[in-house]
Formats: structure tokens, sequence, C-alpha cells
């Protein structure tokens, strides 16, 4: 699809997903890029190579509450204002979204749809290889390593659990501290430690969160990571509801011979399957 969403809001009813691209990533820190990620990882679900099966059994090639709604007329910018209004649109209907991004710096006007929609104080489950703790990175507040900062600031998100950590700083660290977070590195994840979930949560999903071995197309790449069988345990056999998700941080420009796309296809699948299986 173009790169304005095409789905009007008033088509969707209560209890549909929409697929929505928040293509972004003028707050990323190192290199741009992945602003190209949801066109690429749409044409990873389109492949021949495999089907819109999830592993619950949801065939959303047969499912009509999977919904895509395009991307975003974002031009590669973060535009809060045109983020938050653009998923409330979906939310309102009593549809749940699935977001692509786009950098992380999406996440902080995704919470605060979701948290309008939900009521403030969220419970995030985090996947990722940095905290996202910053309170600012580069002189930039908005920057895609300062986001869940900004949503605990704003008290869109009361708990916050973060697994797949390995490169948190003495800063991240006390950041995490001050804010309470739950992290369960990859050291105590080797050690057997799960997030335990209860009630509603968001999934917020950063590709580099899975060792670069699976997930080479990232900006970030930081070895010592998941592995994509561990992401989808995660997807599928945390206790809870998921109430909405984003997946973000893919770049094409670094990927071998789309297997990272096709990494994403499958989190895709997994999450859609996860969500609308209610």
């Amino acid at each position: 699809m173009s790169d304005q969403a095409r789905l009007d809001p008033l088509s969707v009813s209560a209890g549909e997903l929409v697929l929505l691209g928040l293509p972004a990533d003028d707050h990323s820190s190192f290199m741009r890029g992945s602003a190209a990620a949801p066109q690429a990882i749409r044409s990873a679900l389109a492949s021949d190579s495999s089907n819109l099966c999830a592993e619950n059994g949801m065939d959303l090639g047969a499912a009509p509450r999977f919904r895509d709604a395009g991307d975003l007329a974002l031009g590669g910018r973060l535009d809060l204002a045109a983020i938050e209004k653009g998923i409330s649109a979906y939310l309102g209907r009593g549809a749940s979204v699935l977001c692509l991004g786009g950098d992380h710096s999406v996440s902080f006007p995704a919470l605060r749809a979701h948290a309008a929609r939900h009521g403030k104080g969220l419970t995030v489950l985090h996947i990722d290889a940095h905290p996202d703790l910053y309170d600012s990175f580069l002189r930039d507040p908005l920057s895609h390593a300062c986001p869940f900062a900004r949503a605990i600031e704003e008290g869109l998100v009361r708990r916050l659990v973060q697994v797949g950590i390995r490169g948190m700083n003495p800063l991240q660290r006390a950041q995490a501290e001050r804010f309470g977070v739950e992290v369960i590195d990859m050291d105590a994840w080797s050690s057997g430690r799960r997030p335990s979930m209860r009630g509603d949560f968001y999934l917020s999903l950063d590709l580099d969160g899975l060792d670069p071995a699976f997930a080479p197309g990232v900006s970030h790449r930081e070895p010592g990571g998941l592995s994509t069988r561990e992401a989808i345990d995660l997807i599928r056999r945390t206790q809870g509801r998921c109430i909405g998700a984003d997946l973000v941080e893919y770049n094409p420009a670094r990927d071998w011979d789309g297997v990272t796309a096709m990494t994403a296809a499958k989190l895709v699948k997994e999450i859609a399957g996860r969500i609308l299986s209610g």
C-alpha cells in the first residue's frame, strides 16, 4: 500500500485488529532506514514462500478481523500528534492496533493513544537489547533511546517489564531503578527468569532484542540476544491479554537476503494471532 493510510476508521468494527505502518526514523541516533520497514515487512508477509497462519492456528489470510490500514503519511518524521490521532481513530472504534515502525520513538505516541483508550497506568512488556530510558540522548529527548522515560513521566505506563536487555549502562541502570522498571536482562534470562504478567498489557518489540544471528537487519546489532523461538514463546505464552503492540527498528538497508524481513513477518503473525485470540 502507499504511504497514506487507506482504511477508513469508520469501516472498522470492535474486535478487529488493524495493522498500521508508522514510517518514522528521524529520531534514530546511529543510522536511519527503519522508515522503510513497514513496506518491507508487508512484502515478506505476502511472500509465497510462507503463509499467513500463526502457530496458534489463526489463519490471518482468512480472518476478516485482520485489516491492513497501510501507513500513516509521516514522510519519515516523528509527528507525535499525527501518530496518536491515527492510532486513536481505530482504537475509538473498538479495534486493536498492531503498529509497524519506524524506530522506537514511535512507541511514545502509540502509548499515548492506548492510555487514552484503556486508561493511564498501562502495563508494558518490552523486548529489546536496550532499555530506552535515557532522559535525553544526543540532546534529543524524543530519541528512539528515550520513549519509555517519556511514557513513564507522563503516567502512561505504570509497570514496565523489559526482556532481553544486554546494553544497559550505569546511567540507564539508574533510570531503571528510579522508575521501578523490572529488568530481565539476558543474564537473568539465561538463568531461567521469565516475566510474570497479569491482566492487560501492551507489547513493544524491538527487533534488536533478538540476537543478530536471527535478525541482522537492525541498526544496532547487539550479540547475545534472544532466538526467534524464544521471542515467539514470549509472545504466545506470556499470561494476560495483549491489547496492542508495536514492532520496531527493522532496517531493510542492513538486512541480509531478507532474513530479518521474514523474521519480522513471522513475529507479526504471532502477535496478531495472539491479539485476535483474546
